[in-house]
């Protein structure tokens, strides 16, 4: 089905191989990941998750062949939404929150698909979003979470920037705020003062928003063990690189602490 011309919302193409079975649903944004994700995927079969979980793959335009149908199929993917409207990542998180939202999804959950994050951790997600949790963010540097291998630049990056500009915002301390790994309650995506349909979410302005908006309407939130592992060699599986991309982050950074991305 072709969805197009829907307020906040980029065009996109939805390709279903099953109905909904679950209360919750994780989104899995991508684009051209490869093996990264197949590996993904099929860790996730292995621990049971497309069966507490429906996973649906929101994909940015992927030409690498990662998304051949019969492969997604077996590896337990629910539903492909495919973007062809602009923007991306906050684009593809907009498709994917939005379609979820019409299909009477309950809660969201969140994971790159790059095969960094422990997959396996996803039914403790859904305990904290059952217990009533409305933002629930994963971290590896928690009592319980594990940072492996990550790069000293992004550990300085994260540690001593990242998060604490995040926190500040919040008015509550997090520790791992580059981490997409997370879930949100339908409450907190339709509260009436975050509205995340809207077309300044582009690129990385949605994640930082919603890293901090629940805090400031006082919504329930906190963060839980996770694991993050980077390869031990060759190239490290990331879109933000160089100076351009951290220029971009921080900006964003500054702009979401000063509220330019709350609702007017």
């Amino acid at each position: 089905m072709v969805y197009e011309n829907i307020s906040g919302v980029p065009n996109f193409i939805c390709d279903e191989y099953a109905p909904k079975t679950t209360k919750y649903c994780l989104l899995i944004p991508i684009i051209n990941e490869g093996q990264r994700i197949h590996k993904q995927l099929k860790r996730a079969m292995n621990a049971g998750i497309h069966e507490c979980v429906d996973i649906i793959i929101c994909d940015g335009g992927s030409n690498d062949g990662c998304t051949h149908p019969d492969l997604l199929k077996k590896l337990g993917v629910n539903t492909v939404l495919i973007k062809t409207g602009a923007g991306k990542q906050g684009a593809q998180m907009r498709m994917g929150l939005w379609w979820a939202l019409q299909r009477g999804y309950e809660g969201f959950i969140t994971i790159d698909g790059n095969n960094k994050d422990s997959i396996e951790n996803v039914p403790t997600f859904i305990e904290k979003l059952d217990q009533g949790y409305d933002f629930v963010q994963g971290s590896r540097y928690v009592k319980g979470g594990r940072a492996i291998n990550t790069p000293l630049i992004r550990h300085i990056a994260v540690r001593l920037l990242h998060a604490p500009i995040i926190s500040l915002t919040a008015r509550k301390w997090y520790t791992d705020t580059t981490n997409a790994y997370r879930a949100y309650s339908k409450k907190y995506i339709t509260h009436p003062q975050v509205q995340p349909f809207r077309n300044i979410f582009m690129t990385y302005e949605l994640l930082a928003y919603l890293s901090v908006k629940a805090d400031k309407l006082r919504l329930r939130t906190c963060e839980i063990p996770v694991t993050r592992a980077y390869p031990k060699s060759g190239k490290v599986p990331t879109k933000i690189t160089g100076f351009s991309g951290n220029k971009q982050l921080f900006d964003i950074l500054i702009k979401n602490a000063v509220g330019l991305y709350d609702v007017r």
